[in-house]
């Protein structure tokens, strides 16, 4: 008997997503052809051969090949352009238009927050667009989806670093809350920006939000993981100094696991910068240790102004010197803490933490008063056994969010 054909799994990239791959390949080979010739002049250097370099490239033959070397690169990079083109009919590729599968989009959240400064900067079609999403869809507001389903009561929920919407997980706390009355919506945005770009881009969108939302707008209640707690720290910054009207209909915010004074990850990654650039040997590397991106080096000490990196060299280590931004007035702010220890300690709260932010942190505190987060002790919420990822799931998180909002659910009903 005839077995039946083997139907072709589907797949998940896009003609357009190889071409950036190619695109973002021979900008990484010319980079580590760079990377090559600078330890070559560091040990000609150290070696006292005169001649090494000329205005910051080697001379002689060795120029030559390095020269070569990137020649060869571009014009490879501009060969697989014209290939693909001509190959376009005939690659099966995902629909340019049709949604990306989960696996493509955790992919390119994990690149734009590594390095998506650099992709937009070099007009890279892998950098992700900030959008605004409605059970799935892109909210356009020029061609709205029906959407009789949508409240006045709006929970706009914002993912953390290297994540992207699809990530929040169902069943989970947004189920939970829209059986308060409350309408899902997602934001998606490139985290490898610097959190006040995306500042000013949401507050914008915000706006719009207000604007063509299919029913008035009474309530907006935000529920932000990681560096989405310090993105919408920043957006409402931006909106009120702009003196947008959004800022009115806001009335709480939650944070899970936000770094409001920054991780000491990238504190880690910052020393790693000092450590290579010590050495004439080293040096060149500094280049690959530098990859990380604006939204990366913002989460050293928690940046969500303008002022708090422009005409600052952000891998230049120095002492934290942010501009104080306390929590938006007449809104109520929460915050939910993890450890993954079993009891607090001067080891959990400083160390461990949820294996990324410390307690403190999270918690807003901080040895300077300016920078201190006045929450209410009611407001403060500590899980115990719980990573900062495991914030998204977490029953127990699940039954403090409703027992906050409930209760103002009720009143803007």
């Amino acid at each position: 008997m005839n077995k039946p054909a083997a139907s072709k799994p589907a797949s998940h990239w896009r003609l357009s997503d190889l071409r950036a791959v190619a695109q973002l390949a021979t900008q990484a080979t010319t980079a580590v052809a760079t990377i090559a010739e600078g330890v070559h002049q560091s040990v000609w250097a150290t070696m006292g051969v005169p001649g090494g370099k000329a205005d910051g490239q080697t001379r002689g033959l060795t120029g030559l090949v390095y020269q070569s070397v990137r020649g060869i690169t571009n014009l490879v990079g501009d060969g697989l352009e014209t290939l693909l083109s001509k190959l376009a009919p005939v690659l099966e590729m995902a629909d340019e238009a049709a949604p990306g599968s989960p696996q493509r989009e955790a992919v390119l959240a994990a690149l734009n927050g590594v390095m998506g400064d650099r992709l937009r900067a070099d007009g890279n079609a892998l950098a992700t667009p900030m959008t605004l999403r409605y059970q799935g869809q892109v909210l356009d507001w020029q061609a709205l989806p029906p959407m009789p389903e949508a409240s006045g009561k709006v929970l706009l929920l914002l993912h953390g670093l290297c994540m992207n919407d699809l990530q929040w997980g169902a069943p989970g706390h947004a189920d939970a809350l829209a059986a308060l009355g409350y309408t899902p919506v997602y934001l998606r945005y490139n985290s490898g920006l610097h959190v006040s770009e995306n500042g000013h881009e949401l507050a914008a969108q915000l706006e719009q939000l207000l604007t063509h939302w299919p029913v008035p707008l009474q309530d907006i209640t935000v529920l932000a993981h990681s560096m989405g707690g310090l993105l919408i720290r920043s957006a409402v910054h931006c909106a009120r100094q702009a003196q947008l009207r959004w800022p009115d209909s806001l009335k709480a915010i939650v944070f899970l696991g936000t770094p409001h004074h920054g991780a000491p990850l990238e504190r880690a990654g910052n020393w790693v910068d000092v450590i290579l650039g010590s050495s004439a040997y080293t040096r060149p590397f500094v280049r690959l240790a530098q990859l990380r991106s604006a939204g990366i080096t913002d989460l050293r000490y928690g940046h969500v102004q303008d002022a708090d990196w422009q005409g600052h060299e952000r891998f230049r280590r120095k002492p934290d010197s942010r501009e104080p931004l306390p929590l938006p007035d007449a809104v109520a702010c929460y915050t939910v803490a993890a450890t993954t220890a079993a009891m607090r300690s001067l080891l959990a709260d400083r160390l461990l933490g949820d294996g990324l932010v410390p307690l403190h942190s999270a918690l807003g505190q901080h040895t300077d008063p300016r920078h201190t987060l006045a929450f209410a002790k009611t407001a403060q919420h500590i899980v115990y056994r719980t990573s900062h990822m495991a914030l998204l799931g977490s029953p127990e998180v699940t039954q403090q969010l409703l027992q906050w909002l409930t209760p103002l659910a009720r009143a803007s009903a």
